[in-house]
């Protein structure tokens, strides 16, 4: 059998984030907005930058899972722009949580962070992400995130 992902990123993005903003808790969950103010886009597929602007949409559930919500841009290096929709899921234990919470440095195997991408462009040299999915494994920093992309073939 085959494998339905790619065994390498086509790309990994890091993005550069802005303070937490906490919302409140709501009927849903605990709501808070990271706003995205930059960052580089890298790989054997695709290389850009992260445009200012974009964010991340979080509730934090219950049982303390982030479910995450993030819409941003990517320009990439010959001035195509691609909208990037990202949903997904990070969980992993107590303290691992709270650690990130707090801003540590956590080994990105203590917890999970993976998200479903879609794109969308008008760029032509960019099209083939108008047909794909992909997954991306996530890692948290204090300021920052890192994904690395896989396609889903």
């Amino acid at each position: 059998m085959t494998s339905l992902v790619s065994s390498e990123p086509i790309f990994t993005i890091s993005a550069e984030l802005e303070a937490i903003m906490e919302l409140g808790r709501t009927p849903y969950g605990g709501r808070r907005i990271i706003g995205i103010l930059g960052g580089t886009v890298r790989g054997p597929k695709l290389n850009g930058r992260v445009l200012p602007g974009g964010a991340d949409w979080q509730i934090i559930r219950a049982d303390g899972a982030a479910d995450i919500q993030a819409r941003y841009t990517i320009e990439t290096d010959s001035g195509g722009r691609i909208l990037v929709n990202s949903e997904g899921l990070r969980h992993g234990p107590p303290e691992v949580l709270a650690a990130l919470a707090r801003g540590e440095v956590v080994d990105p195997a203590s917890y999970y962070f993976r998200t479903v991408m879609r794109f969308e462009t008008a760029d032509p040299a960019s099209d083939w992400l108008n047909r794909m999915l992909a997954i991306a494994r996530g890692q948290r920093e204090a300021r920052a995130v890192r994904l690395d992309v896989f396609a889903v073939e």
